[in-house]
């Protein structure tokens, strides 16, 4: 006889994980599905650990940078500490996840919540076969069915993957010491992110290869140019404009080839290679089309309308629908799915506050447009930029490299178009203004708060006072710390503030 609920979520990453907790939180009867690890790639191979690697990283570069200024040896430390680090950090989210399931099932709510370890398919838009490590199988009912399946690196054509000498992020956790060289393959967020994390450590010589002509090309110039300059001033070479050729193991190292527009060849061998050239979706295994379920016009994710696919039964959330691949982004879409199936909730969600970091030196946080994209799409704006030499507490500290840019609408109002933060507590900076985005509120909101002292927030508020013309700092004295421009059709004018 069929098992029957109310919900069957498939996937126990953070969307799924999101979905099914919420779909307890209303008494519904949920069904979680995992073939591999609860937790997925925001735990494993991915966020968790390569953002537990970037703390330790940073925090050794910070020491080193500070005893060798004093004429000491630098720290050394083993690829095998590093491991035990990440592997604590690991165990604690693990720890938690396994007892929260475990307890869910066998005390608080066994009678509406059941975890299931296998490989899901639909066998229609209702029934899903979950097939078991033993080659058992079962198959469940549920009225609604929520695919949360999320991505895997993708791989380049013609490149072997071992992951062991030529590897995707899978494979960096699995290394047995701190390779000599290190070739990155793309110059996006994560190819960035780990570029600082083994350049930080210092025992490894990295080249990052870029197609364009700068790194993180979606972002604004500034915020391109400073990553770039601390990366190759910690130093990595980057490959800019070049064209990958080839990129084989030759005598257990890689050995890989560019092309320039210019006619230039060069070949390099490096020891390992690190493929990151985006991620592609789990879903070979669902057999979507015995329930119905169909791809997006390009063909790379499942075709979504507000979570919801094309058959009104099933909804997919998290990498799966293709909009933003954060663990945020998913959690939120997992967690409004099940408030679209058991509530009659009519907002639609939007993504224009989603608060984002990249882990870079500095770390980077961002909410809402940048100036290019504002640029792009012609719209008239204000945009004011402060120093971080200029925030009490920034000086405190002595992390005084980076800056806060407020972009808002060039009219009376001023209402937040986006924020960029670029350096120390950068995350911590753009919640407020996350939120004036979402209440779609002015900048007036937060020119009369009281900000905690000294603080790196404070400079969110000089930012706001600045375009206001009551900044404590004058950008007409400070020309260089201090910016305030409109720009319109193109044209950039600078506003003195007096």
């Amino acid at each position: 006889m069929e098992e029957k609920y109310d919900l069957c979520v498939i996937g126990a990453g953070p969307s799924g994980y999101a979905a099914a907790m919420r779909a307890v939180d209303f008494g519904k009867t949920v069904v979680l599905i995992e073939k591999d690890k609860v937790g997925g790639a925001g735990l494993y191979n991915g966020a968790l650990s390569s953002k537990t690697l970037w703390e330790l990283s940073q925090k050794i570069r910070t020491i080193n940078e500070g005893i060798q200024s004093v004429g000491r040896r630098k720290v050394d430390l083993s690829w095998e500490d590093v491991q035990k680090t990440l592997q604590e950090s690991l165990f604690d989210r693990k720890f938690q996840f396994s007892c929260h399931i475990k307890l869910l099932q066998s005390e608080v709510m066994h009678d509406i919540f059941k975890y299931e370890r296998g490989c899901a398919s639909f066998i229609d838009n209702h029934r899903v076969k979950i097939t078991k490590s033993n080659d058992k199988e079962k198959t469940i009912y549920a009225d609604n069915i929520i695919i949360a399946t999320g991505s895997k690196p993708r791989k380049l054509p013609n490149i072997k993957v071992d992951e062991k000498i030529i590897m995707t992020s899978d494979g960096v956790d699995h290394m047995n010491d701190f390779p000599k060289s290190l070739v990155i393959v793309g110059a996006g967020v994560i190819g960035c992110e780990y570029a600082t994390i083994f350049s930080n450590f210092g025992k490894t010589k990295v080249y990052l290869i870029d197609r364009s002509d700068r790194i993180l090309p979606f972002e604004d110039n500034d915020i391109s140019s400073l990553i770039s300059k601390n990366l190759t001033n910690n130093g990595v070479v980057i490959h800019k404009m070049a064209q990958l050729e080839r990129l084989e193991q030759k005598d257990g190292e890689v050995e890989y080839e560019l092309s320039y527009k210019d006619g230039k060849r060069e070949i390099i061998r490096v020891e390992k290679a690190l493929l990151s050239v985006g991620r592609q979706l789990n879903i070979e295994s669902l057999k979507m089309e015995n329930a119905g379920v169909t791809l997006s016009k390009r063909g790379v994710h499942i075709g979504d309308d507000d979570t919801q696919t094309n058959v009104p039964n099933i909804y997919a959330v998290g990498d799966a629908s293709g909009h933003i691949a954060l663990v945020n982004v998913g959690e939120l879409e997992g967690r409004h799915a099940v408030e679209r199936i058991f509530t009659d909730k009519k907002t639609s969600l939007t993504y224009k506050n989603v608060c984002t970091i990249m882990f870079l030196q500095p770390e980077v946080a961002s909410v809402g447009m940048n100036e290019k994209q504002c640029l792009e799409e012609n719209i008239p704006i204000k945009v004011v930029k402060l120093d971080y030499s200029c925030i009490a507490r920034a000086i405190a500290m002595r992390k005084t490299q980076g800056f806060f840019k407020i972009i808002v609408t060039n009219d009376d109002e001023m209402k937040i178009l986006g924020m960029r933060a670029v350096g120390e507590h950068a995350s911590s900076a753009i919640q407020a203004v996350a939120l004036l985005i979402k209440m779609n509120k002015s900048i007036k909101e937060l020119a009369e708060m009281v900000h905690p002292h000294p603080s790196i927030i404070e400079g969110v508020q000089e930012c706001v006072r600045m375009l206001l013309n009551k900044s404590i700092f004058k950008s007409s004295i400070f020309k260089y710390k201090l910016w305030c421009y409109s720009c319109v059709d193109g044209k950039i004018e600078h506003l003195q503030r007096l």
